[in-house]
């Protein structure tokens, strides 16, 4: 880091020299601490390295500000001409002109508009007129405090630095370096089919390698941990893709952007807060910053980035694109054609033979849903397709007040799923993008998981083979084997061949919790084991992730059918394909033709 700073001084310095907007009177403080010894004959140390470790303990550590003024305090009088800041605000203002600092946006206390250019002066809000400032018996308090704050990191500053070192501004040229040379082969999103479109339709903008590719994930979290208060934070991250795939997912090459306040999730509103961002994201695209690249003889170019998609889990996807992930048409991809249908207490989506070849001998089968299976597959929507349903949508109010925003609003059969035209569509490259938003693999991984476990083990707080499961097959009229039955005055509920006996289900449990990894390949699974060795209890996503690829194929192999144990193989290797580092593009397409067939195995 300190590195980088030094870098950014001298590229300030040579601004200066050649003429560029001068710098120096914004950062003569941070100049003179990062030269300036932090105490007599003490060359190893600058007042502002010094202080930047002592930012980073803090917060490492999770020392109060009290407590941190409290060791300014103490080092001052024991160091009497030591060089340091009185107080934690002023170690903070000097930490902001590093781009270390954060823009507090005041909300609406209903998430109806941020008080931000046109409002910033408001004391209310220009959609509910709800007061901008907490009250106290009807008034005003003493000093104004706002009902929430929307923090915003400036995206510009950070994407600069990273062509301030060295070794970084030669990293940012690997997309163009750096991807496959073969075409069937994936290792990187340069080598997709979406990059590639991208750049024939923007070359001016894919001319220079330099000019930055963005890829933007956001979800809630609880920052309060496992405690009883319900409170939902979002944090909008930012990941450069120009980078080589083993560095661009690293921690310290994350970017955050926005922190969402709660208690609620954003919901529809996600846009309101978003509103920074997007402006800072056109501006980067229109005109781009000045910026010198030390890897290139020191040169300026006019830098621009592109937001090319977004990566989220199913819920955050419904709240950035537009599309509800709820009702029947949930699935974005099919669009208005999405095969479901209502059973008891929630929409089912199968039909899954509909993917199949229609000279296929299962569209015929009657076991599936008792019918035959006639229709196409889905047909594939175009852009041009999605912009004009999107013209048919009402723009609604926003916010969660009961009278405005928070009013439920019916669409209307031409408005399809679609409850808002998202903010990304004022990006003047959105529409051309083919690939606007992935899923997370590991969500996904890690519900399938939960669900098939829960499933062979006969959880009854996570098993899918439930009392109203096997009433919809009787309703069906299918799998009369499975139905329930009346024994006296008990309900009966017949054993399926897809979930374990009691001694299958203690017989895996064991298996699990026998299993011996090398350190650090993933937590110990034998913690997640039930006392009783009848169920697994509290696993994370990785824990899942292994189980799926290296511990259910073997573990299951004996305890239940050929027919379910292959179709259970074939579904985790799928998953092990899909998270290879090296992905070949005929095998996917080949493992795509397989998963239909898996899902309707799975039917």
């Amino acid at each position: 880091m300190f590195d980088v700073l030094d870098d950014i001084i001298s590229e300030d310095a040579d601004e200066d020299a050649v003429g560029g907007p001068s710098s120096n009177d914004q950062y003569d403080d941070l100049f003179a601490a990062l030269r300036s010894e932090l105490y007599p004959g003490v060359s190893s140390f600058s007042s502002l390295n010094f202080l930047v470790k002592l930012m980073h303990l803090k917060v490492l550590n999770k020392w109060t500000n009290k407590s941190f003024d409290e060791l300014l305090k103490l080092l001052k009088l024991a160091f009497p001409k030591i060089d340091l800041v009185e107080s934690h605000y002023e170690a903070k203002k000097l930490m902001t002109k590093i781009g270390l600092g954060y823009n507090s946006i005041h909300v609406c206390k209903n998430d109806c508009a941020l008080f931000w250019k046109e409002n910033s002066l408001k004391d209310t809000c220009p959609v509910c007129s709800e007061s901008r400032w907490k009250l106290q018996s009807g008034k005003r308090s003493g000093k104004n405090v706002p009902h929430k704050v929307l923090r915003y990191f400036p995206v510009g500053p950070r994407l600069k630095r990273l062509f301030a070192t060295l070794k970084t501004a030669k990293l940012m040229r690997w997309h163009s370096t750096g991807k496959s040379k073969d075409n069937d082969v994936m290792r990187h999103p340069v080598d997709g089919k979406s990059w590639q479109e991208f750049d024939k339709r923007h070359p001016q903008f894919a001319g220079d390698v330099r000019n930055i590719r963005l890829g933007l994930t956001a979800d809630g979290f609880n920052p309060f941990g496992n405690m009883s208060l319900s409170y939902s934070m979002w944090p909008v991250v930012l990941t450069t893709y120009n980078l080589p795939p083993w560095i661009c997912i690293k921690a310290e090459y994350l970017m955050l952007s926005l922190l969402i306040p709660g208690p609620q999730s954003p919901g529809k509103d996600m846009d309101v807060f978003l509103r920074p961002l997007i402006d800072e994201l056109k501006e980067l695209w229109v005109h781009g910053l000045d910026t010198r690249d030390v890897a290139y003889e020191n040169g300026v170019f006019r830098m621009r980035a592109a937001l090319l998609w977004t990566v989220n889990d199913f819920p955050a996807r419904s709240s950035l694109s537009g599309w509800s992930g709820q009702g029947y048409r949930a699935c974005p991809t099919c669009n208005e054609d999405t095969p479901s249908m209502r059973i008891i207490g929630k929409t089912a989506y199968f039909f899954h033979r509909r993917f199949l070849p229609t000279n296929h001998h299962w569209r015929s089968n009657l076991q599936f849903d008792g019918r035959t299976e006639r229709k196409r597959p889905p047909h594939r929507f175009s852009t041009t397709d999605i912009l004009e349903q999107l013209r048919r949508v009402k723009t609604g109010i926003p916010g969660k007040h009961p009278n405005y925003g928070g009013v439920k609003r019916k669409r209307g059969d031409d408005e399809l799923n679609w409850r808002k035209k998202s903010i990304f569509y004022e990006l003047p490259y959105r529409a051309t993008i083919e690939l606007k938003h992935n899923l997370d693999i590991m969500h996904i991984e890690k519900n399938v998981c939960d669900s098939l476990l829960g499933t062979l083990l006969a959880d009854p707080h996570k098993s899918k083979d439930t009392d109203n499961a096997r009433r919809d097959l009787a309703k069906l009229g299918i799998r009369h084997e499975l139905h329930l039955f009346e024994n006296g005055n008990k309900l009966m509920k017949p054993a399926a061949d897809y979930t374990f006996s009691e001694a299958n289900r203690r017989k895996f449990c064991r298996f699990i919790r026998s299993v011996k990894f090398p350190d650090g390949f993933t937590s110990n699974l034998s913690k997640n084991v039930a006392q009783n060795d009848s169920r697994l209890l509290g696993l994370k996503s990785y824990d899942c992730h292994v189980i799926m690829q290296r511990l259910l194929p073997v573990g299951c192999r004996s305890l239940v059918t050929k027919n379910i144990w292959s179709t259970i193989v074939e579904l985790c290797t799928f998953f092990k394909q899909l998270c290879a580092s090296t992905v070949n593009v005929s095998n996917m397409v080949e493992a795509q033709k397989q998963l239909v067939l898996i899902l309707c195995k799975l039917e």
